[in-house]
């Protein structure tokens, strides 16, 4: 089944262009409908216009609440015949009337393992904490600030002398693999949650699940449950 994706983003657009990159080279079975931003001038929005790719944005701060503001964004996704939602470095929470209309479809990344360091600064957290492995997590997003069940995860290591800039090279170069592996099992409905478990049916076998992880051959990483090939 190919998706219909939405894409929120507030930044620079780095998975916006992973996402892109794994539907053009048909790892990903999805389309890219639309992109929206609560800033007019992010330059997420170029890199959608340099792929030909409808946008949407507006200022926020310009309307009078949250909801009113995703009211706006829910009107413009549902007249791009959207089904999913990806968010992309939006840096917003969405209100429960925004994530009742696409439950169970809207992903977000976060720069962190999970549920340890989220918010916006998740990554620069983990570091300046000491931690000896950071990396990301793939989830489906609920009511509360990087909360919801988690799909898949990343681990990288963390040296005593890193900062936060080398650190978030080796996440992001993680995050552009699993984000799009995660939207390609929903894609293949291979993904079910139960409470805060989510299951990933293996694709020969439907009733049996994957819950093994793997390790990088060329280098120290982690990720759980283990790519497909092409990923």
């Amino acid at each position: 089944m190919t998706i219909h994706i939405a894409v929120l983003a507030s930044g620079v657009g780095s998975n916006l262009s992973a996402i892109v990159k794994s539907i053009a080279s048909g790892r990903l079975e999805g389309r890219v409908k639309l992109v929206l931003s609560n800033k007019p001038d992010a330059p997420v929005l170029d890199i959608a216009r340099e792929h030909g790719i409808p946008v949407w944005a507006r200022d926020h701060r310009e309307y009078e609440s949250r909801e009113a503001f995703d009211a706006d964004m829910l009107e413009a996704i549902r007249a791009n015949d959207v089904d999913t939602i990806a968010l992309a470095g939006y840096m917003r929470m969405l209100s429960p009337m925004f994530i009742r209309a696409y439950e169970g479809r809207i992903l977000n990344i976060h720069p962190a393992i999970l549920p340890s360091f989220p918010g916006v600064s998740g990554y620069v957290d983990a570091v300046e904490y000491g931690v000896r492995i950071s990396g990301c997590t793939v989830y489906f997003v609920d009511e509360q600030m990087d909360h919801g069940p988690v799909i898949i995860q990343a681990a990288v290591p963390v040296g005593p002398n890193d900062t936060p800039e080398n650190a978030i090279a080796r996440i992001h170069a993680l995050e552009y693999r699993i984000y799009p592996q995660a939207l390609q099992w929903l894609a293949r409905n291979r993904l079910s949650v139960e409470g805060r478990r989510v299951r990933l049916r293996a694709a020969k076998f439907p009733n049996a699940e994957i819950a093994s992880c793997q390790t990088g051959a060329l280098g120290p990483w982690m990720i759980c449950p283990p790519l497909e090939e092409g990923f």
